[in-house]
């Protein structure tokens, strides 16, 4: 038997949706479920092994080919970059980007440059640049909101699900940049050495979503 394909899940919700689908395609994941403070699990009538980890590490993990697979958001991959194939859009932890600002002013008027603040700075660079436009960008940590009402920014690049938050701070969307979902990534090494377990295993997953 080989060793197991060791796939990286990002912790939370896109963990659970994912175990909830690695169920559907009928593998049992009840240690990942009891999981208590371990951090890698077996699935073991997959031949599979499954590593939790934040997103950006999802990546990180893929790429160096210490995980064959993750199942991470497009917007780390946007932000992170890097070199890996992106093999399925899993369809679940659906949001998008979008540049808000506070309710009623105008974004776009005026000649000064802008100061934008975002937890993304790469993918908000790449968003201005492709509409031409120079803006100062400010990478905050937590809740990004706080910048347009502190007066640090002008707008802020966030992601964003119902939009309750920017309402109830008193900020609006002003335009949508990108739709994001989870992916699932695969290491290109692997991809080449593993290329028929890792099919199946993306033939199952296509079956179910």
């Amino acid at each position: 038997m080989n060793k197991p394909l060791r796939i990286a899940l990002t912790k939370g919700r896109l963990e659970k949706d994912t175990v909830g689908l690695l169920e559907k395609i009928g593998y049992d994941c009840t240690a990942v479920r009891e999981k208590g403070r371990k951090l890698i699990l077996p699935v073991p009538d997959g031949n599979l092994e499954v590593v939790l980890a934040k997103a950006n590490d999802v990546i990180t993990y893929v790429e160096h080919g210490v995980c064959d697979l993750g199942v991470v958001g497009k917007d780390t991959i946007m932000e992170m970059q890097g070199t890996f194939f992106e093999l399925v859009d899993l369809g679940f932890g659906r949001c998008r980007f979008a540049l808000a600002a506070k309710k009623g002013s105008s974004f776009y008027g005026g000649y000064k440059v802008k100061t934008v603040a975002t937890k993304y700075p790469n993918i908000t660079r790449n968003y201005f640049e492709s509409k031409g436009m120079d803006v100062d960008i400010v990478k905050i940590e937590g809740s990004v909101e706080l910048a347009p009402l502190l007066e640090l920014a002008d707008g802020i690049v966030d992601i964003v699900e119902t939009g309750t938050t920017l309402k109830e701070n008193g900020l609006e969307v002003i335009e949508d940049i990108v739709p994001i979902s989870a992916r699932l990534i695969v290491n290109t090494v692997s991809m080449k050495l593993r290329q028929h377990e890792i099919e199946s295993l993306v033939d199952l997953v296509e079956s179910r979503l």
